[in-house]
C-alpha cells in the first residue's frame, strides 16, 4: 500500500519533525518497515521554513499554513497514494476525507481524543467533522467508546480500535533503586508519581485533597510530579515538581515510582481520553491508580481495584494506600505499537479491499 498521513507538526506540543513519537510516528514507521510506501505531510502552525527529508523509511514534509494544501497536492502527485489518513485533530480528519474524495482515493480518520470536546461551541466545525466521519472509508480510534462516538449514524462503516501504547524507548521493568539514584530521588521513601500536565481540567485538585489523607497514614510517602504546571494551579508543598525531563529519562522516572496516579474528570473529554502514561506505567509493571472513566475502565478492565470514582479524594487516597501495599504489579500483556500496527494494517487492507470490490461490482 501507499499511504499519505496528514498531521499537525506539534501534536501535544512536541515537534514530530525533530523528535518523532507516539501513534503519529510509530504506526507510519512500522508500516514503512513492512514494505509500504509512506509519506507524512505536517502542517506547521508556527509558520516555520518548509522541510522535505527522508528518515525512518518515511518521506517527511513540513509546510506553513498557506503552503500546506499545495504541499499535500504535490505529495499526492508524487506518491499516488492508496490512502489519505488524517491524524492528530479535527482539521486533519476533515481535510483528509475531502482531498481523498477530490482525487478518488481512500480516506481514513484516526482519533485519540474526543476532538468535539475541545471547542464545543464551534458547531460549523463539528458539523464538518461529522460529515467527514460519515464519508470516510475507515475510522480508527484509541478505544471502543471513542470509536462508537465517532461511528454514530455510520455503524456499518469499516472501523477498528487501535490502542495507545508506550514508545519503544525503554518502558520496561528496571531496578527501582538504580533509577532513583540516576534521578537523585529518595532511595528509601515510598514515591507516588503524577506525570503530565497539572491542569484543572484533569481533576488534579482531587489529588491535592487526597495527599493529606495519604500522609496521615503514611507520613514517609513522597509525591513527585513531572511535566507542565499551569499558572492557575499552584502546587502544594507536599509535591516535588521536576518540571520537564528529557524523554529518555521518563522510563527511569516511572520505574522509580511505587505508584503512578492518573486523574481526570468524568467529562466529554475525560471519558474518551486514553492516557498514554497508563500504558507506559503498565509496561514498566508499576502499580497505577486512575480516575474511573469509560476509557480507563476499558484500559484497566482486568484491574478494577485500580479505579476510583471521579471527584472523590477519600477514595483516591485509599486506593493509593492500597497500591503502596502491593510489592509488584502484573499487567500481563500490554499493547505495543507493533501489535497495534497489526490491527491498523489489517483494517486498511480489509477496508481497501471491500471498497475496491464494491467499485468493481458497481461498474457497468
Amino acid at each position: 500500500m501507499k499511504l499519505l498521513f496528514l498531521s499537525k507538526r506539534r501534536p501535544m506540543g512536541r515537534d514530530l519533525a525533530r523528535n518523532p513519537y507516539g501513534r503519529f510516528f510509530h504506526l507510519p514507521r512500522i508500516l514503512g518497515e513492512r514494505g509500504h510506501r509512506v509519506s507524512i505531510a505536517l502542517l506547521d502552525y508556527e509558520n516555520g521554513d518548509k522541510l522535505k527529508f527522508d528518515a525512518h523509511g518515511i518521506r517527511w514534509t513540513s509546510s506553513p499554513l498557506f503552503g500546506y494544501v499545495g504541499s499535500v497536492e504535490q505529495q499526492i502527485a508524487d506518491l499516488a497514494p492508496d490512502w489519505v489518513i488524517g491524524f492528530s485533530d479535527t482539521y486533519f480528519g476533515i481535510f483528509a476525507e475531502r482531498i481523498a474524495r477530490k482525487h478518488g482515493l481512500l480516506s481514513c480518520i484516526d482519533a485519540y481524543d474526543n476532538y468535539e470536546s475541545y471547542m464545543s461551541w464551534a458547531r460549523p466545525l463539528h458539523w464538518l467533522w461529522r460529515r467527514a466521519l460519515r464519508r470516510s472509508d475507515l475510522l480508527t480510534a484509541a478505544g471502543p467508546d471513542l470509536l462508537a462516538l465517532m461511528s454514530q449514524g455510520v455503524e456499518d462503516r469499516h472501523s477498528a480500535v487501535v490502542p495507545m501504547a508506550a514508545d519503544p524507548i525503554g518502558f520496561t521493568p528496571r531496578d527501582r533503586l538504580k533509577c532513583r539514584e540516576a534521578l537523585q530521588l529518595s532511595v528509601s521513601a515510598p514515591l507516588v508519581g503524577y506525570c503530565g500536565s497539572m491542569h484543572s481540567s484533569r481533576g488534579v485538585d482531587v489529588l491535592f485533597d487526597a495527599i493529606p489523607l495519604v500522609l496521615e497514614e503514611r507520613p514517609e510517602v513522597q509525591f513527585v510530579h513531572s511535566g507542565r504546571t499551569w499558572s492557575n494551579v499552584p502546587l502544594p508543598d507536599s509535591i516535588r515538581s521536576l518540571g520537564f525531563i528529557d524523554d529518555d529519562k521518563v522510563p527511569l522516572l516511572l520505574n522509580s515510582m511505587d505508584v503512578l496516579v492518573v486523574t481526570n474528570r468524568a467529562s466529554a473529554f475525560g471519558h474518551y481520553s486514553y492516557p498514554v502514561k497508563l500504558y507506559e506505567a503498565m509496561s514498566c509493571q508499576v502499580p497505577v491508580v486512575a480516575t474511573r472513566t469509560r476509557a480507563t475502565e476499558w484500559i484497566l478492565h482486568r484491574h478494577p481495584d485500580s479505579l476510583v470514582e471521579p471527584g472523590d479524594p477519600q477514595a483516591l487516597g485509599a486506593a493509593i494506600l492500597r497500591a503502596l501495599a502491593v510489592a509488584d504489579a502484573d499487567y500481563q500483556t500490554v499493547p505495543t505499537w507493533q501489535t497495534n500496527c497489526d490491527i491498523f494494517e489489517q483494517a486498511l487492507s480489509s477496508a481497501g479491499g471491500t471498497v475496491q470490490a464494491a467499485a468493481v461490482a458497481s461498474t457497468p
